[in-house]
């Protein structure tokens, strides 16, 4: 009795340790917002001020992306020797439903942003990435909307 039992308690280790089932391999890879986007072009639109960021100059921020959580971050391109030193992360699971993809931001190193959903439209088009929407945080007086254009980092 005791074998038998040994023999359960090892198969159903056994069982438990398997890698990810091919289910679970087609819906990441049916999920086209799986991977590493690079921000290329940010535009901020607030109180009838726009603002257009080039991220390849400057200012380097990538999205990692995958089945349940994204994370962001952004970094100056200077290593932080100059005024444009800067260092921000975040992140936190998501959802998408067709192209409705929200955010909620559970981590960020600016921590008044944290524990907020941001709601966003996308489009993917070969290898970009172009979300948009409003950005709001009462308590900092954030009420904006937001465009990215993203581009799929290659490996």
């Amino acid at each position: 009795m005791k074998q038998i039992l040994s023999l359960i308690a090892v198969s159903t280790t056994l069982l438990a340790c398997q890698p990810e089932t091919s289910q679970n391999t087609a819906n990441s890879a049916g999920n086209p917002l799986i991977g590493t986007w690079r921000l290329v072009k940010g535009t901020l639109i607030e109180k009838g001020d726009t603002l257009v960021t080039d991220y390849t100059k400057q200012r380097s921020f990538i999205k990692v992306i995958n089945d349940t959580h994204f994370a962001f971050l952004l970094h100056d391109l200077t290593k932080g020797k100059d005024s444009t030193a800067v260092f921000t992360a975040g992140g936190g699971p998501y959802s998408l439903k067709d192209n409705a993809y929200t955010e909620h931001l559970e981590y960020c190193s600016d921590r008044g942003w944290e524990g907020h959903d941001f709601p966003f439209m996308i489009t993917i088009r070969e290898d970009t990435l172009v979300q948009q929407g409003v950005e709001k945080v009462e308590k900092a007086g954030i009420d904006r909307i937001n465009i990215e254009q993203y581009v799929k980092v290659k490996n």
